[in-house]
């Protein structure tokens, strides 16, 4: 089998002069025989001015290409495409799918032996390894980290959980201009990712817990030193794995795929873990189903007490011992015979575990902070194929509620009238927002974490019941329902509701409904016209997005990119 330098071979009829060819420019880099004649470990660079969360992959970069070297590989660097949640228009989640296939055909591409994949900023990691199964080249995950906390006033704050309610006090007269703007400074006082429990954080667990990153590596703050040293080891293992895997498709068992989900519902972490983690299982022989999702976080309970499900922050679960700690009051639940990236199983590699006395953070199983896992999925006649939320962060009294329904057509139609006095709104009414989802949006951004209107902010309403096919940040908090699959947009029931319907959502039965009779139902689809596709998505990748991409229960990724079913 060939590698290095001698692997895809650039096709001009001869092999041995693609050969030479390739070491004539590669030498004008100034690269020795020696060091071309070692297996190749490459290194992702998604590093961009736009992109503040991976502000230290420069320094990730020359640690990993060290603990390469010094394991006896050459490490090359190659970018990709980085994205950010707040600089991608019109949200990160549309490009998603494009760094996927950026990422595989780059490793693709390529001469590498193995790759690093280092990411960080919500979409990227999925991204990466989305494309890194469907390569299945030996892979390792490398998160930039979460930043550190900022503060404000004598209270810690973390992006963007904080971000959020800081600003909803803004909204609600509690706050003035003058100290939103100085929060604002504070909020995100280093690189890295949100401090808190949101996407980035929830996905960078869930790498070690699918058993593709270095034990310890989710949770180390992006500033600090320990950041540079688990670069320097991730090199390391990746140079080892060069010559001989393990490659995802090694890993990416149906047991470390449940092990993921453990991890997901533990840590209270992202409705958007759901979507990422369906995209990369759908990549795989063994794909996923909401059911699966329900059914483990009905016997996991929440023990890690960060935000927005609990008061801490990531800087506070890494100094409490990380995933490892919190590992091992999971053992009873967790697969421990998984294979794992390091070699060996995930039980292996959890053995060295740091036990921090009086640390409150990661809970004892026999004192959790919820019972249950994070995350709920419903059904009922709203949401035939499922719909999540995010229990372990809604209003215990609004579990159980029903309320008048109160519509916005779109992510637009709901910015130009929430806040409009004249709003005919209560607290006790159900906010819904349609054409959000995949198609609908397009990209089905994290507008799903609808505003409180106005005027009810004003009179001290913090949550509400909120429905959309649209996606929110790991970083929201409230009785949101999310991910309304089939969306709107491709005909499913949210497009039928009017305002002043009665919905019903039960989370304990796992139940959203629409109670309207049957055959009013099936009048009103028949009159029901699809949205016109807009410009855009008449050309280039938004076209390709629009024809192609999956519902929310699938994972949204490409259709042609999930793999073929048997």
């Amino acid at each position: 089998m060939t590698s290095g330098m001698r692997k895809g071979l650039t096709s001009y009829g001869d092999s041995e002069f693609s050969l030479f060819l390739r070491k004539a420019f590669i030498k004008a880099m100034g690269y020795s025989d020696d060091a071309l004649d070692r297996p190749i470990v490459g290194i992702t660079n998604t590093y961009s001015d736009f992109n503040p969360c991976h502000g230290n992959v420069p320094q990730l970069i020359e640690a990993v290409k060290r603990g390469a070297m010094l394991a006896g590989a050459m490490p090359m660097v190659f970018p990709t495409i980085s994205i950010h949640e707040s600089f991608a228009y019109p949200t990160s989640m549309f490009l998603r799918n494009l760094m996927a296939m950026d990422t595989e055909e780059m490793i693709r591409a390529l001469p590498v032996d193995s790759v690093v994949l280092i990411g960080g900023c919500d979409k990227t990691t999925p991204a990466q390894v989305m494309g890194a199964v469907s390569a299945d080249i030996p892979a390792i995950v490398l998160p930039v980290g979460p930043m550190l906390v900022g503060h404000f006033k004598g209270e810690v704050l973390g992006a963007c959980t904080d971000c959020r309610r800081l600003w909803g006090e803004f909204r609600g007269n509690r706050i003035s201009g003058e100290d939103i703007e100085v929060a604002n400074a504070r909020l995100a006082p280093s690189v890295g990712t949100c401090g808190v429990m949101g996407t980035a954080s929830t996905i960078a667990i869930m790498m070690e817990g699918l058993g593709l990153a270095l034990p310890g590596s989710a949770s180390i703050p992006a500033p600090h030193a320990d950041r540079i040293r688990m670069a320097e080891a991730t090199g390391k293992r990746a140079a080892e794995m060069t010559k001989g895997g393990p490659k995802p498709s090694d890993i990416l068992t149906r047991d470390a795929f449940r092990n993921a989900i453990v991890m997901l519902q533990a840590i209270g972490g992202s409705t958007n873990g759901v979507v990422h983690l369906s995209a990369m299982a759908g990549r795989t022989k063994n794909p996923l189903t909401l059911e699966e999702f329900d059914e483990i976080g009905k016997t996991t309970p929440v023990l890690v007490d960060l935000k927005p499900s609990g008061d801490h922050y990531m800087e506070h679960f890494h100094q409490a011992g990380g995933v490892p700690r919190l590992m091992q009051e999971l053992k009873d639940v967790l697969a421990l015979d998984a294979p794992h990236v390091m070699g060996g199983t995930l039980g292996d590699a959890i053995k060295v575990f740091e036990d921090v006395p009086g640390q409150t953070v990661i809970k004892p199983r026999n004192a959790p902070l919820k019972k249950e896992g994070g995350l709920a999925v419903l059904h009922g006649n709203l949401a035939p194929r499922g719909a999540v939320i995010k229990q372990a962060a809604a209003s215990p009294r609004l579990m159980q509620h029903e309320g008048r329904a109160v519509v916005f057509d779109s992510v637009e139609d709901m910015t130009r009238r929430i806040d409009d006095p004249n709003l005919d709104v209560t607290e006790s009414d159900v906010l819904v927002m349609r054409n959000a989802g995949p198609i609908g949006a397009p990209g089905m951004p994290e507008a799903g974490y609808l505003p409180i209107p106005k005027k009810l902010a004003q009179k001290g309403i913090k949550d509400m019941v909120r429905i959309s096919d649209a996606r929110m940040s790991g970083t929201a908090f409230g009785t949101i329902v999310l991910h309304i699959s089939p969306e709107s947009a491709a005909g499913g029931p949210l497009a039928l509701v009017k305002t002043g319907d009665r919905i019903r959502l039960d989370v304990a039965a796992r139940k959203i409904d629409l109670l309207v009779d049957d055959a009013e139902l099936k009048k009103r689809a028949t009159e029901w016209k699809a949205p016109p596709v807009p410009d855009v998505a008449q050309r280039g990748y938004a076209k390709l997005y629009r024809e192609h991409v999956q519902q929310a229960d699938e994972g949204c990724d490409f259709d042609f990119l999930a793999a073929v079913k048997k």
